[in-house]
């Protein structure tokens, strides 16, 4: 099993604020003879309230000296958790989980920005120390 993001148990507490359920710490997918472990997965406290959807999360802190080189290894790791989940789990919808700061500093550049439509990637945008989610 992987180890766990700096901030994932803030991560998990500010979903749980937000009324979701945990239902998976870390939820395993095995596809293709590929095992993976995308940090947390989780569902609607009470259902009618979020359409009974499902979610993945995969933590990321961005704490390395370069947050390119964070943001490769961040949108490799969605893109292949997303082809995993497309075919167990087609239900579930895959988020990016980052720190707001990072959000502020990074993903709302044009690059970002860009970045963000053509992968069609899916953020939660958390503040760690307060452990909120910020924005969906």
């Amino acid at each position: 099993m992987p180890n766990k993001d700096l901030f994932h148990t803030a991560v998990r507490n500010a979903l749980e604020k937000d009324r979701w359920k945990i239902t998976h710490d870390p939820l395993f997918l095995n596809f293709a003879q590929v095992e993976m472990f995308v940090d947390l997965g989780a569902e609607p406290l009470i259902a009618a309230e979020k359409d009974n959807a499902q979610i993945a999360i995969e933590v990321k802190t961005f704490i390395g000296s370069s947050a390119i080189s964070e943001f490769h290894t961040a949108l490799g790791q969605y893109l292949n958790y997303l082809i995993a989940l497309e075919e167990q789990h087609p239900g579930r919808v895959l988020y990016l989980a980052v720190p707001v700061e990072i959000y502020e500093s990074f993903f709302r550049l044009e690059f970002g920005q860009i970045a963000i439509r053509r992968y069609q990637l899916k953020l939660v945008v958390y503040d760690p120390f307060q452990e909120v989610i910020v924005q969906w």
